[in-house]
């Protein structure tokens, strides 16, 4: 096994982790809106911290389970032939895909939110309301996390394709498990 074969296996092991870890952010959502609801219809009540956190939860789901969702082929594709194509087609499909539209994507996502980011930080940007959540900074960050963690994936489906390529591996058909 080379050292790019390990790469990808420890990058789809990081991937596995955070998006199985980040699963459990659906659970909290679900008992958080519930929440929101009782509060508001049953007893009169509302907090904006509380409302606020489901969007922070939300985001979050999202943006750290993408990589997660790519390693697991769970992502929309345009597949009109793709399924139907060769084993060696779907390798250049995903070969070509990656490098040519997923890590230009990716770079222009750290690239643009870079910035965006650092204006946030150095402000230690909150909530307009007073008791809202005073981070919004971190949420942000979110974004280059996803660049990273979808980038990083990324770089290991190029190295899977490649090496279906080579004759070296066979073309995961695994779908996105169902929790």
């Amino acid at each position: 096994m080379n050292a790019l074969t390990v790469l990808a296996r420890i990058i789809d092991a990081i991937n596995d982790r955070i998006g199985r870890a980040v699963a459990w952010a659906t659970v909290l959502l679900v008992l958080v809106q519930f929440v929101v609801v009782l509060l508001r219809y049953v007893f009169g009540l509302s907090f904006i911290f509380v409302q606020e956190s489901l969007i922070y939860i939300y985001a979050s789901l999202f943006m750290l389970g993408a990589g997660y969702t790519l390693l697991h082929n769970g992502h929309v594709r345009v597949d009109l032939f793709y399924r139907t194509a060769s084993t060696r087609t779907k390798a250049w499909v995903n070969l070509l895909g990656v490098i040519l539209l997923l890590l230009p994507t990716c770079v222009a996502a750290w690239v643009t939110g870079w910035p965006y980011v650092l204006a946030s930080w150095a402000v230690r940007e909150g909530s307009r309301e007073t008791a809202g959540i005073q981070a919004i900074y971190i949420l942000k960050t979110e974004i280059l996390v996803f660049a990273v963690l979808v980038g990083l994936q990324g770089v290991a489906m190029a190295i899977h394709a490649a090496r279906v390529l080579l004759g070296e591996e066979e073309l995961s058909q695994e779908e996105a498990p169902r929790f």
